[in-house]
């Protein structure tokens, strides 16, 4: 697929689904979980500055996103409701985080359970309001 090919025809942020439903022009559409795009963030916080430097991310499982922002023509940064907003989403790799959807999360949810994780919060949950 073409770099071209990768760039979203439509971003739609669903707040009740705390999803993201994106669009490409040869008609795929996908819906991303926020907790898959927080536990996923391209970040240092997250992914560390090299390989076996990640951080597992727990306690994400009522995370939405309050604000995107565009980064140029290539990528957006989202906002999400625990305060993350440092990763930058660029299009190839928002469009390999819709490819891939199934395969990451059940790497996720085994990553979880190795390390006796939760997905659930452990303190209080702060629910993004639409203005």
């Amino acid at each position: 697929m073409s770099d071209t090919a990768a760039i979203p025809t439509e971003i739609r942020l669903h707040q009740a689904s705390r999803s993201l439903e994106i669009a490409y022009a040869g008609g795929e559409r996908y819906h991303l979980p926020c907790e898959l795009l927080r536990v996923y963030s391209p970040s240092a916080e997250v992914r560390g500055h090299g390989p076996g430097q990640e951080v597992l991310q727990t306690g994400k499982r009522m995370v939405g996103i309050t604000s995107i922002e565009s980064v140029g023509n290539y990528a957006l940064q989202f906002t999400f409701s625990d305060g993350h907003d440092s990763g930058i989403y660029s299009w190839s790799y928002l469009h390999e985080l819709c490819r891939e959807q199934e395969r990451l999360w059940e790497a996720y949810l085994a990553q979880i359970s190795v390390a006796g994780a939760s997905r659930d919060p452990s303190g209080p949950v702060l629910i993004a309001r639409q203005g």
